[in-house]
């Protein structure tokens, strides 16, 4: 198994990330934080136009048809920019629409025309093709039509709820939006089985490969700082405490993405075992997110306060993103029931 990128793949990244590196994301994350919605509406469409949203879709739907890892590499760079939107949500949501026959909405969705935000379950919520009842955590949904609500069983598409039923709740991280609402047995547009695609491990390979780009990128942020931030005449890195921390650093955010690479091949392969590498990716790529967000913060001496520096930013990213889908302890306990079954 070749597990380095192609040059296709290489060329396809390099084309996503001078158009992400030539929109000032992390500004318009910074200017959009009092609005109900964080999605810059001409930067999206922008993206969209250059499918960024149906890079995994079917080209019969719209999409681009590459395979998972091409997907988890695009994530890699978004995470790696603090690129604020549902991303993760309208690209599974497009591919859940064209599972159904769904074309029309599938490309609306693709084209940047429709958006779809993200409803996770709390407490005793149920999922079902039948309808979803119960509280929902809603992510990125302002402005959405459609919610997708992802389980291990499958994956399903409902309508937004009415704005009496949405509380609005504030975020931690200032590029996201985050809301609560009770559903009352909504019924579901579209329902995907596990069996027909497994979406959830999909979430979990995008989600893991964003933590990963996260703990790249505050690596080579810490790293920066340690080389021009200068004291007694020396730029800081010289010291051995520092030094240390950025390897430590480094070896994680290696690890990270590599990890998450990894188990997008293991699940468009079909490895026996890719439930496995997918939360071993998830676990690994959380903690490096965290941890070196953490560690850039410290390298640049506590600069700032909440989002003054862009480091705390990072950190709030990567807190966000280490809960989506399954907790880090749940992680670690399915972790070691697959190592005991194995």
């Amino acid at each position: 198994m070749d597990l380095l990128p192609s040059q296709e793949q290489l060329e396809l990244v390099s084309a996503a990330t001078d158009f992400l590196d030539s929109h000032p994301l992390v500004d318009i994350l910074r200017t959009r934080r009092g609005e109900a919605s964080a999605v810059d509406p001409a930067q999206w469409t922008d993206a969209a136009e250059i499918g960024l949203l149906t890079l995994g879709l079917d080209e019969e739907h719209g999409g681009l048809g590459r395979p998972l890892e091409d997907e988890a590499l695009l994530f890699h760079a978004l995470g790696r920019r603090l690129a604020s939107g549902p991303y993760l949500a309208c690209v599974l949501g497009a591919r859940v629409a064209a599972h159904c026959g769904d074309t029309a909405l599938a490309e609306a969705v693709g084209e940047g025309r429709a958006l779809v935000g993200l409803a996770e379950a709390r407490g005793e919520a149920t999922v079902g093709p039948d309808g979803v009842k119960g509280a929902f955590d809603l992510i990125d949904a302002a402005g959405a039509g459609h919610l997708l609500v992802v389980t291990e069983d499958g994956a399903a598409l409902v309508e937004a709820p009415d704005a009496g039923q949405v509380e609005t709740v504030e975020a931690l991280d200032p590029g996201m939006r985050l809301a609560t609402a009770t559903l009352e047995t909504t019924r579901v547009l579209h329902w995907v089985p596990a069996g027909a695609d497994p979406l959830w491990l999909r979430a979990l390979a995008l989600n893991a490969a964003t933590l990963a780009g996260v703990a790249e990128a505050t690596t080579e942020l810490a790293t920066r700082h340690a080389g021009e931030r200068v004291q007694f005449g020396k730029p800081i890195g010289v010291n051995q405490a520092v030094k240390h921390a950025c390897v430590d650093m480094a070896v994680r955010a290696e690890a990270a993405v590599d990890l998450s690479l990894f188990a997008a091949v293991a699940l468009r392969s079909g490895r026996p075992d890719a439930l496995f590498q997918l939360l071993s990716a998830k676990s690994v790529a959380g903690r490096a997110a965290v941890d070196n967000a953490a560690s850039c913060i410290q390298l640049h001496g506590g600069m700032g306060f909440t989002d003054e520096h862009d480091a705390h930013l990072y950190l709030k990213r990567a807190h966000s993103l280490n809960h989506l889908f399954i907790e880090p302890a749940d992680v670690l306990a399915r972790l070691l029931a697959e190592g005991a079954a194995q």
